[in-house]
């Protein structure tokens, strides 16, 4: 052999493996994320990708993975089951996703999860929180309080503040239900009575004919299970109509749109939340500062769940290899979670039920701001 085929060949010997080191140092792992980007529930679907891109931005410049680079891969569900199927199969035939995040309500998530239960792929919703979610195999978790929770939480604070008869107003599909449900069982519970429960359905913006008939039965106070969208309408039109009654609305209403929607027609409602965007925690500062400055409006509390089920997941594949992350130790990781520092509060999941240990804070609006209640 010459001495220059020699030459070249250990020249070309040395290219590939430093191509093979450069290729080892710039790995990819990727987390799949479905979330409604289109349709009625856009708005949400679009704050949570602010949030993961957010996420995945920050952690990828942190150094935590060195040579090691996390991809966010979308994909628009539009609220629909099927939509949620198909992705759940996109995701699962792509060998590159480590784990899923999404979808935005239960119908759609519990619709998802079949298909990751069947796949082994852990599955991280930021918002389903019917309590059957968590039920359907041991690769779904949550990072948000239920329904089973909530509801009877409301209820125990309506009936302390006086109110014994109450309304019960809630949005036709699978979370409203289960959020109407426990709250009449806790109100039942606890001495209380329920006047009416009242349904209506999706993108309903005319409540006149249900605020006339419970209106009739003279509660006391009206539980209302809705989005800011029709919970806006709602609170305009009750004003409208004189009814006076408190309203106690779920975490879901606690959102700055409704503000801006419904004026005045909001003060003095009461709701719960996991975030509030003007908590001096440092750690919640500093995220609405990362967020207003990229986005140029503050995060809300559907946004913050994101961010928070984002950088749980990014945890998880730190503790699960980085590089060398698998499904099944992603999943692994991910039920060991303990005491996570995020902005919604401390998240710890129970590692047999896969549930979050997390609490609710108590706000009411006064004078067109939410505000924090002791």
């Amino acid at each position: 052999m010459s001495k220059r085929r020699s030459f070249l060949l250990a020249a070309l010997s040395l290219a590939l493996l430093a191509a093979s080191g450069a290729q080892a140092q710039n790995k990819s792992v990727a987390i799949g994320y479905q979330a409604p980007l289109s349709g009625e529930n856009a708005q949400y679907g679009v704050q949570f990708r602010n949030s993961a891109t957010l996420a995945v931005e920050q952690f990828n410049k942190s150094g935590k993975l060195p040579g090691v680079t996390v991809l966010l891969k979308f994909e628009d569900s539009k609220g629909d089951a099927k939509e949620g199927v198909n992705i759940a199969r996109k995701f699962s035939d792509d060998a590159s996703i480590v784990a899923a995040i999404g979808d935005f309500n239960s119908t759609v998530s519990m619709a998802a999860g079949q298909v990751y239960a069947q796949t082994k792929l852990a599955q991280l919703s930021q918002t389903a929180s019917h309590p059957d979610f968590v039920k359907i195999s041991p690769y779904q978790f949550r990072n948000i309080t239920t329904m089973d929770y909530e509801s009877p939480l409301v209820a125990k604070w309506a009936l302390g503040n006086g109110a014994k008869k109450i309304a019960v107003v809630a949005i036709q599909n699978d979370w409203g239900q289960t959020a109407a449900a426990n709250f009449v069982g806790a109100v039942k519970a606890n001495g209380g009575t329920i006047t009416d429960t009242e349904y209506f359905n999706p993108g309903t913006r005319d409540f006149r004919s249900i605020i006339t008939k419970i209106s009739r039965s003279q509660p006391d106070a009206i539980f209302l299970a809705a989005f800011y969208e029709d919970g806006s309408a709602f609170l305009q039109q009750k004003t409208q109509m004189g009814i006076k009654q408190a309203i106690y609305g779920t975490s879901s209403l606690s959102d700055p749109k409704l503000l801006e929607l419904a004026g005045p027609a909001a003060n003095n409602m009461y709701s719960t939340t996991t975030f509030l965007a003007d908590s001096p925690d440092a750690n919640v500062q500093a995220y609405v500062k990362s967020y207003e400055a990229r986005y140029k409006v503050k995060p809300q509390m559907f946004a913050a769940q994101a961010f928070d089920a984002t950088n749980i997941v990014l945890n998880a594949i730190v503790a699960a290899g980085g590089a060398n992350a698998t499904r099944a130790k992603v999943r692994d990781a991910l039920a060991k979670t303990r005491n996570f520092p995020g902005v919604t509060g401390i998240t710890t999941f129970d590692p047999e039920t896969r549930e979050p240990a997390k609490t609710l804070t108590k706000l009411q609006i006064q004078n067109g701001k939410f505000v924090l209640l002791k």
